[in-house]
């Protein structure tokens, strides 16, 4: 077999699914199957899901893609993965979940995140870890678990998380990258070990914890049943892999401090690459870890095609039935109904805070707010003012990057959202500068693959690796000044009122009523 026979399997865990890719050592795609799985959200403060369903997941979903693109077992190099990050599975002595996987959305840490802010020792933390303090985080979530849940809590032998279960279930072993641990406000940044502080807060043991590897850790030899039941040879180099935040810029390109990555599905984030670890003075943004000499900084908003699709839907649905899954699906094409409103929305700004908020904030109280809405306000402006205030998030965070040394010329961005022209544009007038949607779409699949060809030595460099997508971007959004200016002037009062309605937020929320609602993920 010849080095041109070979493949990459990316394994992609997210949200809401598993999508695996077949992709060859020049980077091309062969093949793509995705696979979903539900997100429970009994009531608003809650959001859980059962690990066996996203194991057998990416079971199903490795063999599906081999199958599909007729793959043969020893053209297969290596196996590589992205995951989301932040969830929280306690397993008991006999390694069987205790609990449902907690993830990112989660919230019912948020008195945990306050007290560890409010007495300074979060901040502590934060400068130990990178992670900003916050109930998606495992670090809060445990406390939570220890005082709410004790039962559970006494029981644990480990603490874990979905890519750790699933790397226990193929191999026997548990096993952490630096990324996820980096991700989970418990690892030391510095030291690349698990921090002291955060095991004390927390009270968790060593044992109870992964063994942290770097992201181009190898393991084989699989589970035979698995093996057998995937359709590939036991042992098949499978690499650890990172984050799914991480890879993305990885899979896209945006390898320096030149360039920020900005995705906008679900939620939104915002990433740039530093060369070492670097933290925000104030905790607002995270540090994680992608290879040796690779850090991403940045921030994640909850509220990105989720507060464009509740707008959507509250806007143009007439009071009726609400809008259909397939008329959702579309959805933006309705967001051109918002080029009929001027450039500031006539004096209108929207907070899309609608499930509290992440950067730049970090603020789980927080609400959404239309200010300066009058008479003369059509659905129009509502539906164009709430687009600004997705981007005036972005542009936020953006601001808090560049007081880090990052100096971006480029905005690369790329996510469901994104296939909006109007959303593009109105990016680059934002931050006033250009902003390119490149040709891949699954980038932190792509970025797995990267990062496996690396580990694998079939590659020298990250960076090398990336140029090929620099090279593919299809379009490009240059800012329109006159806007720009507008924006400029804005986006100062949209931080203002944010920041004098904060204490009102944690007294209305007293208020809220909890609800079942479920989170769609948007298509990328």
């Amino acid at each position: 077999m010849n080095n041109e026979q070979n493949v990459v399997i990316a394994v992609d865990i997210g949200t809401t699914s598993v999508k695996t890719l077949v992709i060859d050592v020049a980077g091309q795609v062969k093949g793509v199957h995705s696979i979903g799985y539900p997100l429970d959200v009994p009531q608003a403060d809650m959001a859980e899901q059962d690990p066996e369903h996203i194991f057998q997941a990416v079971v199903d979903g490795i063999q599906a893609v081999i199958l599909s693109t007729g793959v043969e077992k020893d053209d297969i190099l290596c196996v590589s993965f992205s995951s989301a990050m932040h969830s929280l599975i306690v397993m008991d002595e006999h390694h069987r979940p205790l609990t449902p996987s907690i993830i990112w959305a989660d919230q019912r840490s948020v008195d945990a995140a306050e007290e560890l802010i409010t007495s300074g020792i979060g901040q502590s933390i934060y400068q130990s870890t990178g992670t900003p303090i916050h109930p998606m985080s495992p670090l809060t979530k445990l406390i939570w678990l220890q005082k709410n849940r004790p039962e559970i809590y006494k029981q644990a032998s480990k603490f874990i998380g979905i890519k750790e279960y699933i790397f226990y279930r193929l191999f026997n072993e548990y096993t952490i990258d630096y990324s996820i641990a980096s991700a989970t406000g418990m690892f030391n940044i510095h030291q690349l070990a698990w921090d002291a502080q955060a095991l004390q807060v927390t009270g968790v043991e060593l044992h109870q914890l992964s063994e942290p590897v770097p992201t181009t850790h190898i393991i084989k030899g699989m589970v035979p049943e698995y093996a057998s039941m995937i359709g590939i040879n036991e042992g098949t180099p499978f690499v650890i892999g990172a984050s799914d935040g991480v890879l993305a810029n990885l899979g896209i390109g945006v390898m320096d401090s030149s360039e920020v990555a900005v995705t906008i599905g679900t939620s939104s984030a915002v990433r740039a690459v530093v060369r070492k670890p670097t933290l925000d003075p104030e905790g607002r943004l995270f540090c994680y870890a992608l290879a040796e000499d690779y850090w991403i900084i940045g921030g994640a908003s909850n509220n990105g095609g989720v507060a464009l699709r509740w707008t959507v839907e509250q806007l143009f649905s007439d009071g009726a039935a609400p809008l259909s899954h397939q008329q959702l699906e579309q959805y933006t094409s309705f967001l051109e109904i918002a080029k009929q409103a001027p450039a500031g929305s006539n004096g209108l700004l929207f907070l899309p805070l609608l499930t509290g908020e992440r950067a730049p904030f970090w603020d789980a109280k927080a609400r959404g707010v239309y200010f300066g809405l009058s008479i003369s306000h059509h659905k129009a402006h509502m539906l164009r003012a709430a687009m600004e205030g997705i981007i005036f998030q972005i542009g936020s965070i953006v601001s808090l990057m560049e007081g880090l040394s990052v100096t971006p010329s480029l905005i690369r961005a790329s996510g469901g959202v994104l296939r909006s022209e109007i959303i593009c544009q109105m990016m680059a007038d934002v931050l006033g500068i250009p902003v390119e949607i490149p040709e891949v779409i699954e980038s932190s699949g792509l970025g797995a693959a990267k990062l496996g060809l690396y580990a694998m030595g079939m590659i020298d460099s990250l960076v090398d690796s990336s140029s090929s997508s620099k090279n593919s971007s299809q379009v490009r959004f240059e800012p329109n000044e006159q806007n720009h200016q507008i924006y400029q002037q804005l986006l100062p009062l949209y931080q203002q009122v944010y920041n004098q309605l904060k204490d009102s937020f944690k007294q209305i929320a007293k208020f809220q009523v909890s609800d079942s609602s479920n989170i769609k993920e948007m298509t990328t």
